[in-house]
């Protein structure tokens, strides 16, 4: 097993560049996930430890190995994609043995490495079958399986669940989480799906425009973002976030009736526009008559959420567990503890503590 360490790593396409000096340290057996939107460099970043892009300047070890310029197949790492790419004319237990057969494994090792993959994955009564035979779910594990038997150094993922359906996503995730703990492996794991990394991460990082935003465990970042876009990522739903304005070392919120919520985080001057941040279980929507409009309640059982809006036309979403459901269309008022409250220049999007 090995950690992954990456000094000032850089990636450019031509004059555009699109990973921006990264450094970042893996520990060895962690479970690291990179996760940001669509187009923010988390692949790309994936790719250039794989060794499937070149890395334009700095280094990537992996473990004590300098690997930044190695071939791919030299640096002990197995790699899992979103595409399944198994053989259609091999069976489960043909595809999973495939690379050690190419790299010429004496057959009964071969076949001792792959009865232990498929135990693990519970994929023993499948072995003889062939792909399309197998549901999504099943395929995903047929190919984790394949980077199993290679005994790599590191695994890594790359948004390996996005075909497949909410429940076997689940299932999935429970299992990714399953293996990481029977093989104690380094995997790195991307996915645009911040619950995915909020479930699987030792540690997560988050990306955007190909520059890390914060790294820190699951927790960390949802208790104490750095940024007006790490609050608003992660966590479900999202953040709350609504105009503010320092007024006698108070923050000022038109949206919530000129509401004057006190705090000891160290304020700018007067007349500074702060953005204020509000997580959906943290607000509690109250029956008597207001000025914000209830539009839409959404049922989902044991949880429900109240889509709100402000008479400055701001959006709430608020996480209710209260059955006595007030009719859509009614004017509410909210109220939180001020404590709850993240502040955030408006200008900058940094936090203010």
């Amino acid at each position: 097993m090995s950690g992954i360490k990456l000094s000032n790593a850089v990636k450019k396409y031509g004059e555009v560049q699109v990973i921006h000096d990264i450094d970042l340290t893996i520990e060895d057996g962690e479970f690291c996930v990179f996760v940001g939107p669509s187009g923010c460099g988390k692949s790309t970043l994936l790719r250039m430890i794989a060794g499937l892009e070149e890395t334009t300047s700095g280094q990537i070890n992996i473990g004590t190995r300098d690997v930044t310029h190695m071939d791919p197949a030299e640096r002990g790492v197995a790699m899992v994609f979103q595409t399944y790419a198994l053989y259609p004319h091999m069976t489960v237990e043909e595809n999973m043995g495939f690379g050690l057969r190419m790299n010429g494994y004496p057959k009964e090792e071969i076949k001792a490495k792959v009865s232990e993959a498929s135990h693990i994955l519970q994929l023993d009564q499948y072995l003889k079958r062939k792909p399309k035979a197998l549901s999504g779910g099943q395929r995903q594990r047929v190919a984790i399986g394949r980077a199993i038997v290679r005994g790599p150094e590191v695994f890594l993922f790359d948004e390996p669940l996005s075909n497949l359906d909410a429940e076997l996503r689940v299932d999935m995730r429970v299992e990714i989480a399953r293996l990481h703990k029977e093989l104690g492996t380094t995997m790195v794991y991307v996915t645009h799906d911040q619950v995915e990394a909020m479930t699987l991460a030792d540690k997560i990082v988050v990306l955007r425009a190909g520059h890390i935003e914060q790294v820190g465990s699951p927790m960390e970042l949802y208790k104490d973002p750095d940024n007006k876009f790490v609050a608003g990522f992660i966590g479900s739903p999202a953040m709350n976030f609504l105009k503010g304005t320092v007024k006698s070392g108070a923050v000022v919120v038109e949206a919530l009736d000129n509401l004057a919520i006190k705090t000891d985080v160290a304020l700018p001057v007067d007349g500074t526009d702060i953005t204020v941040g509000l997580r959906p279980q943290d607000i509690l929507v109250e029956s008597k008559s207001g000025s914000i409009a209830l539009e839409l309640r959404e049922r989902l059982g044991g949880v429900s959420y109240d889509y709100l809006t402000t008479p400055t036309g701001e959006k709430l979403v608020v996480e209710t567990r209260d059955d006595d459901a007030l009719p859509e269309g009614t004017n509410v008022s909210v109220s939180f503890s001020p404590d709850k409250a993240f502040f955030f220049d408006a200008s900058t999007e940094q936090r203010l503590r």
